[in-house]
């Protein structure tokens, strides 16, 4: 029996298809959109990433989950899809902001990095023996008082943007981000944006134990709330008009 056209060519992330694609980058890409919902918005003095955490069930510990890391003083990153492979991003990225720090004496730029991030992430798609990442970042940052934004993909392709979500809700949000985004608002209002956005993508499934917030701002570099901030936000985000 003769194998399929798929078939023939998803076995090995190197072969392109006929048509020209790489059936394993679109694996990958398909691990993100089953992934957490992670949202991004920046605001005039920062970014703010907000994670639904998908808890599984009541007897696990929430604070054991985490989905927003900090990369650098002032960069941090929300992730969907693999976890593990998340991990070893967030890794790599703490990596080569140390090494920048030491080589030039100076943190490293947050489009820089993101580069560099996807940089090593494609590489992944062009040699034989490994597969793709199954995860997609959205990295948050601050360059010299201007707040940026990027979306990473597991091809290695990467997009600025002023607000974006990645996983399992993505075009929900994004319906809300369209709607409802301003450039130069508040903390405060990208947050309170942040959350009707994962409110909508989560099907009004959104609780204060399974929402990660982190900020990264010119006041206090990256910092993540408490649960009483975050449960404070929800409460404000869901109020009536």
């Amino acid at each position: 029996m003769q194998p399929s056209q798929n078939q023939a060519y998803d076995s090995a992330i190197t072969v392109y298809s006929p048509d020209g694609r790489l059936f394993q980058v679109e694996y990958a890409r398909e691990a993100v959109k089953r992934g957490n919902t992670a949202v991004g918005v920046t605001f005039r003095e920062g970014v703010v990433l907000i994670v639904d955490k998908r808890i599984p069930n009541r007897l696990v510990e929430a604070g054991s989950i985490e989905k927003i890391f900090k990369l650098d003083d002032h960069i941090a990153c929300a992730t969907s899809g693999l976890v593990a492979d998340a991990r070893s991003l967030v890794d790599r990225a703490r990596l080569e902001g140390q090494i920048n720090r030491i080589t030039y004496d100076e943190p490293i730029g947050v489009g820089a990095l993101v580069k560099r991030i996807c940089d090593f992430i494609a590489s992944y798609t062009q040699s034989g023996g490994v597969r793709p990442f199954g995860t997609a970042l959205l990295v948050g940052g601050m360059d010299e008082d201007v707040p940026h934004l990027y979306e990473t993909d597991p091809s290695g392709a990467l997009v600025e943007y002023k607000a974006s979500s990645v996983g399992a809700g993505r075009n929900a949000a994004m319906e809300v981000f369209e709607e409802r985004f301003k450039e130069g608002s508040s903390q405060e209002a990208a947050v309170i944006l942040g959350l009707q956005a994962l409110h909508k993508a989560t099907e009004g499934k959104m609780a204060a134990d399974s929402v990660e917030i982190g900020v990264v701002s010119t006041k206090v570099n990256f910092r993540k709330f408490t649960m009483d901030e975050v449960r404070r936000h929800i409460e404000r985000a869901m109020a009536p008009k």
